[in-house]
């Protein structure tokens, strides 16, 4: 008895995987978004672990504001035409995860000082 399955054509992996890559329309959003939050969150504290491992913590501390040249990557993206609907996803993602923790944070500090 052959099933509805049985009587599909092989497909090869890379072309069952491989159209959503390029031709789904929210591809680009939510991997651009989350590779914004992603960024904004990993990208300083990685930056901070490394420099406190390799200097001491007063050159580590006075090192720190180079990570902002770590924004030259989401810069650069939103140059090239190929690129710029990630590179405007992931400045969302960033934007809005900074203004979650501020937000988080400044409650948190109202709470804490008026209790």
């Amino acid at each position: 008895m052959e099933t509805e399955q049985d009587r599909q054509p092989e497909v090869a992996p890379e072309e069952r995987l491989g159209w959503w890559h390029h031709s789904h329309p929210t591809f680009a959003g939510i991997t651009g978004f989350f590779a914004g939050m992603l960024f904004v969150t990993a990208v300083p504290g990685f930056f901070a672990g490394v420099l406190r491992l390799l200097f001491s913590y007063e050159t580590a501390e006075k090192l720190f504001p180079f990570v902002l040249l770590a924004l030259a990557l989401p810069i650069a993206m939103l140059v090239k035409r190929k690129t710029r609907r990630f590179a405007q996803f992931m400045f969302v993602g960033m934007v809005v995860t900074a203004a979650v923790v501020l937000g988080v944070t400044s409650l948190v500090l109202y709470f804490m000082v008026d209790a």
